[in-house]
């Protein structure tokens, strides 16, 4: 059973769009490519590859939401922050493209 929950993109948005979350709060795992062509501006791009040497920029204080492209990846860096003793954590289901055709852009 996972430890981190799910949330929708729309759940998301709306949580961003109220001014609850803030920046460091929302960590993007995918790649500067992926970045470069569509992301939200209220979060922070921390790869996947490079969460074990920046995990002191991670706020163990606070839930943080996790988003790559369609979810794979963000619940892969879940697993992992869990297993590193953070809590409080969110897999963004569907990803970035979910979250893309609710701002009504063609993600991929």
């Amino acid at each position: 059973m996972n430890e981190w929950q799910d949330i929708s993109a729309d759940e998301l948005l709306k949580l961003m769009d109220e001014g609850k979350l803030q920046r460091e709060q929302v960590i993007d795992v995918r790649e500067l490519h992926e970045w470069e062509y569509y992301h939200l501006e209220s979060s922070l791009l921390i790869p996947m590859n490079s969460i074990p040497h920046r995990l002191g920029e991670l706020d163990d204080d606070k839930p943080l939401y996790i988003v790559c492209a369609h979810g794979v990846r963000s619940a892969a860096v879940c697993r992992y922050l869990q297993e590193q003793g953070y809590g409080s954590l969110h897999n963004v289901e569907g990803g970035m493209a979910a979250i893309a055709l609710l701002q009504g852009f063609q993600y991929d």
